[in-house]
């Protein structure tokens, strides 16, 4: 590692950044990045490559620069929305072939060139193409689509590419999610085929129109949006080149421990000594599972703008600051801007959400202890019976093998099956006449429970399909309520008609309306925005005996349509003397 200090070199239309280790030019005076010169590369950077303005910052014996964006509306500026923001590098395609977004999604990746008209068959949206004459023929016959490298922002710290020759990584690291939107659980695009790497600011993706921000009104904003850290590393050639992945990850992690940077010259990125700490614990009060208070294992507990119960996931302007307490409950978030936050949580193996109720004012250099805090889950009586499990994922659930004519290698006997592509058709194949019926104590969830409710295919267009789950009840109260907790995982443009005992009552027993945007069926995603309803269930519709539920999703005019559910359980009333089986 060279120690020499940074270099700035102006020649004519260009600024040269020199540190020792690298040399990144940028356009004068646009501040475009036209070359980056590394280990003999001459530009790991594809020529000719068009991008917006940002700042750069190079340190002295450091092998990379950060880059990082101030956004502004000031006060009577005409009204705008940002629907996605992003920095964006796309790399020599003779170079860097093969491609690390975690583990276990690494791989050599198709050409750029395989996706054009000749070379491949554009599928049901154009981000989906088949390879049919790949370059490397090994290829041919698999699915390439951007989406299914999609990474949840909690995990998306570290991704890039590796060029075999000469042994060069090429690793966009973000240290903080500070500045991301929608919470930990958004998932954002990462690399794909390009060789393209992003830095994703802002999106719509797996949400909507609930996470593009809109200013209206002559609303001031102002926001920091990274900073983010471009990383080269190399190897010697005898050396193995995979290696690299492996120390962009060293990389990242002291890039994590070293949040807030001391570096930034604006004054509206705060440093450490600007910045306040909450801490405490958080406890579960669920009577009907246990007397006591349960340490909530696990949970994400966070900071964000106040706002209604869960309105963290759909905040799109400002800071959140998440973490997870410990097997005890306890939490600690740290190096928090200054500002009013509501504190939020959410548990996994419990529904709903939870706020605490006061605004928290953080301070420079305040140290905050919030002590013992107590969630009260949703609950009205016993558990009669559950489907899947609360974690605010369809994961659990049924997902089919691919069509063997349309998959994706990297994701055959992966955890994160629910990748490949065209699994929505599937459903059609899987029941041809009749759709799903699931049986209370018979069923299993994990082989019958198909993991998103989608229309049906036809000759000539779709179907809106029903779902039935029917169940044993003894001794039904006719006079008490029970209550239905259905908890989504993922809507788009979709309905839930809920009917008990007559598919064909004019009125449902309830209907959530038109919800979701989040295209998670087609995009290969597990979940997008958070739902859940709570149905009450007069006892004079339940009967001693078999019952069911249809669960109706009628909107059909895409095959992308449709819900994924997280969790659903049928609970009896309070004093509840039935059963279930």
């Amino acid at each position: 590692m060279s120690t020499a200090g940074v270099r700035l070199h102006i020649q004519g239309g260009h600024v040269v950044m020199d540190n020792g280790i690298l040399q990144v030019t940028l356009s004068n005076p646009d501040g475009i990045v036209t070359g980056i010169r590394y280990n003999g590369i001459d530009n790991v950077l594809e020529p000719l490559n068009k991008e917006t303005n940002r700042g750069f910052v190079m340190l002295r014996a450091s092998s990379g620069f950060y880059s990082y964006a101030i956004y502004e509306h000031l006060k009577d500026w005409p009204d705008f929305e940002i629907g996605e923001t992003r920095i964006t590098f796309k790399l020599r395609k003779d170079k860097f072939q093969y491609m690390a977004v975690s583990d276990n999604r690494q791989r050599y990746m198709p050409l750029p060139d395989d996706r054009l008209p000749g070379r491949c068959q554009t599928l049901a949206y154009p981000e989906a193409v088949l390879l049919e004459n790949p370059k490397m023929k090994e290829l041919a016959g698999e699915v390439d689509d951007k989406y299914q490298y999609s990474c949840e922002n909690k995990d998306n710290k570290v991704h890039g590419w590796i060029c075999t020759n000469p042994p060069v990584g090429f690793w966009q690291i973000t240290p903080s999610d500070e500045f991301r939107s929608g919470g930990p659980h958004k998932q954002n695009l990462t690399s794909h085929v390009g060789p393209t790497t992003l830095a994703m600011f802002l999106s719509g993706h797996y949400a909507g129109q609930d996470l593009v921000p809109k200013f209206r009104g002559g609303e001031p904003w102002k926001k920091v949006f990274g900073p983010v850290f471009i990383y080269l590393n190399s190897s010697a050639i005898k050396d193995d080149p995979f290696w690299l992945w492996e120390d962009a990850k060293i990389q990242m992690m002291t890039e994590v421990q070293s949040w807030p940077y001391s570096f930034p010259a604006s004054e509206d990125f705060q440093k450490s000594d600007q910045r306040g700490n909450v801490s405490g614990r958080l406890l579960v009060l669920d009577r009907y599972i246990c007397e006591e208070l349960i340490p909530a294992n696990g949970a994400y507990v966070g900071l964000a703008p106040p706002g209604d119960v869960g309105s963290w996931q759909r905040e799109c302007k400002d800071y959140q600051f998440w973490m997870r307490a410990d097997d005890r409950g306890y939490f600690s978030i740290s190096n928090i801007r200054t500002g009013t936050y509501n504190l939020f949580a959410w548990v996994p193996g419990f529904i709903g959400d939870y706020r605490y109720d006061a605004v928290i004012n953080i301070t420079s250099g305040s140290f905050i202890e919030m002590g013992d805090l107590v969630f009260e889950p949703p609950r009205d009586g016993p558990t009669l019976w559950e489907i899947g499990i609360p974690d605010r994922s369809a994961a659990e659930f049924y997902v089919p093998d691919p069509d063997p004519n349309h998959i994706n290698r990297l994701f055959v006997n992966h955890p994160d099956r629910f990748r490949q592509y065209g699994l929505w058709n599937r459903y059609a194949e899987s029941y041809p006449h009749e759709d799903l019926v699931y049986i209370v104590g018979v069923s299993d969830y994990a082989k019958d429970w198909f993991f998103a409710q989608v229309p049906r295919q036809k000759e000539n267009g779709h179907e809106g399909t029903t779902w039935q789950i029917r169940f044993e009840l003894r001794n039904v109260d006719r006079n008490s309520t029970y209550k239905l907790r259905v908890a989504i995982a993922s809507a788009t443009l979709a309905e839930l008609q809920v009917r008990i005992n007559d598919p064909n009552s004019r009125r449902p027993l309830f209907t959530s309306g038109l919800i979701g945007r989040d295209n998670s069926v087609a995009r290969h995603g597990i979940h997008g925005i958070y739902w859940l309803y709570n149905v009450n269930v007069p006892g004079a519709q339940l009967v001693d005996g078999t019952n069911t539920f249809f669960f109706k999703q009628p909107r059909c005019t895409s095959p992308f349509q449709g819900l994924m559910y997280d969790y659903i359980r049928f609970e009896g009333p309070p004093s509840c003397g039935s059963s279930s089986s």
